[in-house]
């Protein structure tokens, strides 16, 4: 059996987009659970659209996701590598050793490609016209007809050309696809794509087709953009004689509006939601889950687990819809799987930045916090707003619902009994979780109006943590300043 070879391979334009992850994810997961290889291509022939340092964010965001590369481009000690058999996997590497070259020499001997001397001016005319009689643009082949003594000559004398797929007349191109099923394409409904453009680099749809093949690609996942284009592939593999991959073209990430995600309208970055405190356990379960419907209707999954369910049949035709709600919700159960000590560390960046702890905090205290909000926190984010309560020095909102609390006889009466409770205490750590008992004794009020009214008196709200655990964290010097202040 052949051993099953799968490829990401982006283009370096600037962040990692969230469906960029998801194709990503699916061709790790297919691979894995196949026991094949997951492999990182940078495609970057397109020179103009080059952003410095995007191989570096990508390859960093594959690395927080845990989509470990086996082979290809990958990052080693803060620099990029290239690590397998197939080296250069950076496609403008490639350019200078003439593998496409090469390719397109083959093709042009062949009869299958010709030299294209039209110059830009000509091709815009040619498409406005054709919009304007209502016909879909494409090359009206006009330069198929120089004799290859005659294009020799123009190329020699130092003219522009570029390097164009002869397309066969009345011929179909058929395919299966793992998800779209079968497909057949005319030719007549095709362009006589560029292979090679005027500055010598090829395009995506020649360097695309040597490359899977070259590196041994056994299944094609891409998003389904690339689908009008996958004829034009079948046919360049046919010409060569090669053997064609499987081919998979993934549903469009859509937002709520049924839209294609865009940066000015949502989120679309990975790097935006790992600053947001999204885990990458909680991003990949739920992008798993954008188009793929588990079986068992299993909502919350480890790598291992979405390794072991995934299945190209269960994912739809139809675009995915992106929903923020239910990211954090999976996100939440993430979270709350997290040991206390786990917690507490991916918790300090957030309150480090909010100039909430520093690195003096005692790590003991800060499991506390943790512990004590985790049922709370749909992103790390939130521990800011969710624990606000416990670093001011006093109360300095709140809610209507405490204020009829405060307003009632019984809470100068706690009031004073807790501030006198503490001042009593020598331990406090080890008698803080007895203050409340101490009080209860010492008033003869208990139930909701102990409960609710001291509560109200430490946080302004009826809504919190666990009175203990907030004794804890507040601290007696804290706790007195706010009972004091309600005195």
């Amino acid at each position: 059996m052949t051993d099953v070879r799968l490829r990401f391979a982006p283009s370096p334009t600037g962040y990692l987009h969230i469906g960029g992850l998801r194709t990503a994810l699916y061709n790790y997961l297919y691979a894995k659970q196949n026991g094949g290889d997951f492999l990182l291509r940078i495609e970057d022939t397109d020179r103009t659209r080059f952003v410095e340092g995007a191989i570096e964010n990508l390859l960093e965001a594959l690395q927080w996701a845990g989509l470990h590369v086996d082979e290809g481009v990958k990052m080693t000690d803060g620099r990029i590598v290239q690590a397998g058999a197939h080296a250069p996997y950076i496609q403008s590497e490639r350019v200078s050793m003439r593998i496409y070259d090469d390719i397109a020499d083959k093709l042009l001997e062949e009869g299958h490609a010709y030299p294209c001397f039209c110059t830009k001016e000509r091709l815009d005319t040619l498409r406005a016209q054709q919009k304007a009689d209502g016909k879909v643009p494409r090359y009206d082949g006009l330069c198929r007809g120089i004799s290859p003594e005659d294009a020799k000559a123009r190329i020699e004398a130092g003219e522009e050309y570029v390097l164009r797929m002869k397309l066969p007349a009345k011929t179909h191109i058929v395919f299966d696809d793992l998800i779209r099923g079968h497909m057949d394409i005319a030719t007549e409904d095709m362009d006589d794509q560029v292979l090679i453009k005027s500055d010598g680099f090829p395009t995506y749809h020649l360097a695309v087709v040597v490359d899977d093949h070259a590196m041994g690609i056994t299944h094609v996942v891409r998003g389904e953009e690339w689908l009008p284009s996958t004829p034009k592939h079948v046919l360049l593999y046919d010409m060569l004689g090669w053997e064609k991959p499987v081919f998979v073209h993934l549903p469009t990430v859509l937002n709520k509006d049924h839209k294609k995600l865009s940066k000015r309208n949502d989120d679309v970055a990975v790097e935006d939601f790992r600053a947001q405190g999204y885990l990458p356990e909680g991003l990949i379960n739920y992008l798993a889950l954008v188009g793929w419907s588990p079986e068992d209707n299993q909502e919350i999954f480890t790598m291992d687990e979405l390794i072991e369910a995934f299945d190209f049949t269960r994912v739809s035709s139809s675009g995915g819809i992106f929903d923020r709600d239910k990211l954090n919700w999976v996100n939440a159960q993430h979270i709350k799987q997290k040991s206390d000590e786990e917690l507490a560390a991916l918790l300090q960046p957030y309150l480090k930045e909010a100039g909430r702890i520093d690195d003096e905090t005692d790590p003991a205290w800060l499991m506390l916090l943790a512990a004590t909000f985790k049922e709370n926190l749909h992103t790390l984010q939130d521990i800011v707003e969710e624990s606000a309560m416990v670093f001011a020095d006093t109360v300095d909102t709140v809610e209507p619902e405490a204020e009829e609390y405060l307003q009632s006889e019984q809470a100068p009466v706690l009031a004073k009994a807790m501030h006198e409770a503490i001042g009593s205490v020598e331990d406090f750590a080890e008698e803080a979780k007895t203050l409340m008992k101490r009080v209860q004794k010492e008033t003869g009020i208990k139930g909701k109006p102990l409960f609710m009214t001291m509560r109200s008196l430490l946080t302004g709200s009826v809504h919190g943590p666990d009175l203990n655990q907030l004794l804890l964290l507040l601290g007696p010097d804290k706790l007195q300043r706010r009972l004091q202040a309600y005195l």
